[in-house]
C-alpha cells in the first residue's frame, strides 16, 4: 500500500515571539520540521507535501528537495491546511499520515505502529493519542467499549467524567487518502474561528460508518506540540536526554548525560568516554576508543579512533588516529591532522595538514600550511600567511625542525630534515638539510645596564611634581 504524508508548517509561531519562524527553530541542533521529516521518511512514505505559509521561502530553502510543497497563503484552519495538498496527492490511493512540524519528538516506532494498524484493520482514520499527567486544555479520547474512537471533545465541551480522562489527542493522524480528501470537501467553518478543523473529518467518516481507530503512544512526550520558548526547551531536554540514551546503549561512556551536549545527527563509536562539558554538533563523527572533554566542543568535526580531545574547540577540522588535542587548543575549518599528531595549549590551526608523527605542542599559529611528517613546531613559532591582501601557503617537509618563536613568512619552504633556529623571521625558502638562522647578532655592552636605570631614574624624577 502507498504511503504519503502531509506536513503542517504555515503557521508563523507568534508566541515563539521570533523572527525566526517556528518550524525552523532548532532542536539539538536541528530545525524542529528536520526531526519531523527524517521521521517520516523511515517510514518508508513515498511522498511527503509540505504545507508552508509564512517564512515558505525560508522553510523550502532549509528543507530543499526532500519534500513537495503546498502554499496555504491564508491561514484557516488545520482542514484547510490539509486540503491544499488535494492538488498533488488527492487522486491517490493508499495511506496518509497529517503531523505538524512543530512536533520535533515524534519517533518513527511510534509513527510506524499508528500506520501498521491503521493498514491492518482497514480504517477510515487512527488517530494518535497519548495519555498525560495534567490533560488541561487538550481535547479527550472518547473511547466505546471495543477500544474504537467515538469522539474527541475539546476541553471546554467536556463532562466532568469526560474530564477526568487522560488521554488525549496529539494531533497526528493516519488517513485513507481518497477517504480524507472526500471528507474535507464537507468541512464546514461554522465555529467561533470561522476555520475549517481537521478533527471534523472523524465525525464525518464515523457518521458515514467508516471504522474510526485511536493508537496510544507509550511516550507522552512525543506529543509535545512547540509553541512558545518554554515549550521549545521542553522539548530540546527530552530529546537531549533520548539522543544520549541512545549512545549509551550502543556503547557510549557519558560521564554526567546532564552536562553532555549531543546534537541529532552526530555519530559516536563504541567505547568512546565523553566528559562534562562536551558539545558534539552538526554532522561530527567521533570514533572508536575517544576520549573527548572535559569542556570540548566539535561541531561538523570528524575525530578518527582513539583520539584523545580536551577542553579545545574544533569547528570543519579533522583528527586523526590516536591523535591528541589540547588543552585550549583552536581548530579551524580545512584542518586535517594525521595519525599521532600531537597539538597542544594554546594552538590555533587554520586550513591546514599536518602529517603522522608531527608535534605543535604549544603557544603556535599554523594557518594555510602544509606540513609533513615528524616535524617539531616549536613554542611560539607561527606561520605568517596574510599580507592584508593575499593568503599564502606555507610548506614544511618530513622531519624538519622549527625552532621556537620562528617566523615562517609565506609563501616559504622549509626542505626535509632541515632545521630553523629559535627566533629566526624566515622570508625564503630553506633546501632540505640546510641550517636556517634569521636573527640579528647578538651584542652584549658591559655595564650599560646600570646606565639604562639611571636614565629612566633622571627623566622619572624631572615628570615628578616638587
Amino acid at each position: 500500500m502507498k504511503r504519503m504524508a502531509v506536513v503542517l508548517a504555515a503557521g508563523q509561531g507568534k508566541r515563539m515571539k521570533s523572527k525566526l519562524y517556528k518550524v525552523l527553530h532548532p532542536v539539538c541542533g536541528k530545525p524542529m520540521v528536520g526531526h519531523v521529516l527524517d521521521t517520516i521518511k523511515a517510514t518508508g512514505c513515498e511522498r511527503t507535501v509540505v504545507i508552508v505559509g509564512h517564512g515558505a521561502e525560508k522553510v523550502m530553502a532549509y528543507i530543499g528537495q526532500d519534500a513537495e510543497y503546498a502554499l496555504q497563503e491564508t491561514q484557516l484552519g488545520t482542514g484547510h491546511a490539509v486540503q491544499q495538498a488535494k492538488a498533488l496527492i488527492g487522486g491517490e490511493q493508499g495511506t496518509t499520515v497529517v503531523a505538524y512540524g512543530d512536533t520535533p519528538l515524534i519517533a518513527s516506532a511510534t509513527l510506524q505502529g499508528l500506520m501498521e494498524l491503521h493498514e491492518e484493520r482497514g480504517a477510515a482514520v487512527t488517530v494518535l493519542t497519548a495519555v498525560m499527567e495534567d490533560p488541561s486544555g487538550l481535547g479527550r479520547i472518547i473511547r466505546n467499549a471495543e477500544g474504537e474512537l467515538v469522539k474527541i471533545v475539546e476541553q471546554k465541551d467536556c463532562t466532568p467524567d469526560e474530564a477526568a480522562i487522560r488521554e488525549i489527542n496529539t494531533g497526528i493522524y493516519c488517513f485513507d487518502n481518497a477517504k480524507l480528501f472526500a471528507a474535507l470537501e464537507e468541512v464546514t467553518p461554522n465555529n467561533m474561528q470561522g476555520e475549517y478543523y481537521l478533527t471534523d473529518v472523524i465525525g464525518i467518516l464515523r457518521g458515514q460508518g467508516d471504522l474510526v481507530l485511536a493508537y496510544q503512544t507509550d511516550d507522552a512526550s512525543e506529543a509535545i506540540g512547540v509553541n512558545d520558548r518554554l515549550a521549545l526547551s521542553e522539548a530540546e531536554a527530552y530529546m537531549r536526554a533520548r539522543i544520549n540514551k541512545g549512545h549509551m546503549l550502543n556503547g557510549v561512556t557519558i560521564i554526567d548525560p546532564a552536562s553532555t551536549y549531543i546534537g541529532a545527527d552526530v555519530v559516536i563509536g563504541a567505547d568512546t568516554v565523553l566528559h562534562p562539558g562536551t558539545i558534539l554538533k552538526g554532522k561530527t563523527v567521533i570514533g572508536e576508543d575517544c576520549v573527548i572533554g572535559p569542556a570540548s566542543e566539535i561541531e561538523d568535526g570528524v575525530v578518527m579512533d582513539g583520539a584523545c580531545v580536551k577542553q579545545s574547540i574544533l569547528s570543519q577540522a579533522q583528527v586523526g588516529a590516536r591523535t591528541t588535542v589540547g588543552p585550549f587548543a583552536y581548530l579551524r575549518p580545512g584542518t586535517v591532522l594525521g595519525e599521532e599528531v600531537k597539538v597542544g595549549d594554546f594552538v590555533e590551526i587554520k586550513n591546514a595538514v599536518i602529517g603522522d608523527g608531527s608535534k605543535v605542542p604549544h603557544l603556535s599559529y599554523v594557518g594555510d600550511a602544509k606540513i609533513g611528517k615528524n616535524v617539531n613546531f616549536g613554542c611560539g613559532a607561527i606561520t605568517a600567511n596574510y599580507d592584508g591582501y593575499n593568503k599564502d601557503i606555507t610548506t614544511i617537509e618530513d622531519n624538519a625542525f622549527i625552532g621556537s618563536n620562528a617566523n615562517l613568512i609565506a609563501p616559504v619552504t622549509v626542505g626535509k630534515g632541515a632545521y630553523v633556529v629559535a627566533g629566526s623571521t624566515i622570508t625564503r625558502s630553506v633546501a632540505e638539510n640546510d641550517l636556517a638562522v634569521a636573527r640579528v647578532r647578538q651584542e652584549n655592552k658591559p655595564g650599560y645596564a646600570e646606565k639604562i636605570r639611571a636614565r629612566a631614574k633622571a627623566k622619572k624624577d624631572q615628570s615628578s611634581p616638587s
